[in-house]
């Protein structure tokens, strides 16, 4: 390989990694060829990336950005592919998914939004971390539930309230 289609993949590589917070490295030796492209397609049908890389590419370019990628350089051996995504902890569903019984693939590492995982045994982990959408989501959830109640309690409390007014007013009349 040349060494300007060499810093192209690099640059290619870092381009991809700049745009996305959640970043794991897999492991897919192993896997037959049917097996992998089962794989690229549940994750493109999921909106997530796949990439295979070269380690010294990767790590060069996670040394040219902003984002402190050195904890992960320890997972930098093997063949390694690359899944970028929006949401963090789809690519772990999509492997733990994907591999039902299998060791393969597995996770060697990845960084979600300046935090980083290392080692497979964190699939569990990573597959229950909550999206930024569903953390919004319950906290909307857990704020309106006061004012549910609130509204509830006054709603079914006027009808009590009418309703005692109304049968005292017919004992009267009686």
């Amino acid at each position: 390989m040349r060494k300007e289609d060499k810093a192209q993949e690099i640059n290619e590589i870092a381009e991809i990694l700049s745009n996305y917070n959640t970043v794991y490295v897999a492991d897919l030796t192993g896997m037959t060829v049917e097996s992998t492209n089962s794989l690229r397609r549940n994750c493109f049908r999921k909106g997530v990336k796949v990439r295979m890389v070269k380690n010294t590419f990767l790590k060069k370019a996670m040394e040219r950005l902003d984002a402190d990628y050195s904890e992960m350089y320890v997972a930098l051996h093997g063949n390694s592919a690359i899944m970028v995504s929006e949401t963090g902890n789809l690519p772990a569903r999509i492997i733990k998914e994907f591999r039902g019984k299998a060791a393969i693939p597995a996770v060697k590492a990845a960084f979600i939004d300046q935090s980083v995982y290392v080692g497979d045994d964190q699939i569990e982990v990573l597959a229950n971390l909550k999206s930024r959408e569903e953390l919004i989501g319950e906290i909307v959830g857990l704020l309106q539930s006061p004012a549910r109640n609130v509204i509830s309690a006054l709603q079914s409390g006027g009808g009590k309230l009418a309703g005692i007014v109304k049968t005292l007013s017919e004992r009267e009349e009686k």
